[in-house]
C-alpha cells in the first residue's frame, strides 16, 4: 500500500492533467465556435460570391494545333494562330518547320524536296505576308 502523502501527491497530479485536458477541449471548442461565426459554407454562398471565389485554368485556351508532315506543332496566340492559319498549307509548312520546329533550310528542303535557296527566299516571302497580315489587323510592332 501506498503511503498517504503518495497518493495524495497522485491524486492532486490527475486532478491537474483532468483541468489541463478540460481547458484544452474548451479552447478547441471555442475555437470550432469562432471558425463556424466566421466562415461560411460553400452552399450558403450566393452565384455572385460563389464566382468571385472561383479560380479557372487557362491552360490550352488560347493554343492552337496545326500538323505539319506527321508532327502536330502547337501555337499560343489567337492572332498568329489565325495569321497562319490563312496560309496555303505550302507555306504555312515552311513557317512552322522553320520557327516552331527548329528545322534549318537544308532539312526543310530535303523534306519538302525543294532546292534549300528556294526555301530562304519563300519563307522571306511568308513573313512579308504574315507581318502585312497582322498589321492590318492591328498588331503594333514593339520599338527596337
Amino acid at each position: 500500500m501506498k503511503n498517504s502523502y503518495e497518493q495524495r501527491v497522485q491524486n492532486q497530479f490527475g486532478g491537474f492533467c483532468t483541468r489541463v485536458l478540460k481547458n484544452e477541449a474548451n479552447r478547441i471548442l471555442n475555437e470550432y465556435a469562432r471558425q463556424r461565426d466566421r466562415e461560411k459554407s460553400l452552399d450558403e454562398l450566393s452565384p455572385d460570391e460563389l464566382a468571385q471565389a472561383a479560380s479557372y485554368d487557362k491552360y490550352f485556351q488560347d493554343e492552337y494545333v496545326f500538323e505539319v508532315l506527321g508532327q502536330k506543332v502547337f501555337v499560343v496566340g489567337d492572332l498568329l494562330a489565325e495569321a497562319l492559319s490563312q496560309l496555303p498549307e505550302d507555306k504555312r509548312d515552311v513557317i512552322l518547320l522553320s520557327y516552331f520546329l527548329g528545322m534549318t533550310d537544308r532539312e526543310i528542303s530535303e523534306q519538302l524536296n525543294v532546292v534549300r535557296q528556294a526555301i530562304s527566299k519563300r519563307r522571306s516571302g511568308i513573313l512579308k505576308e504574315l507581318r502585312e497580315y497582322l498589321e492590318k489587323e492591328g498588331f503594333e510592332w514593339p520599338e527596337t
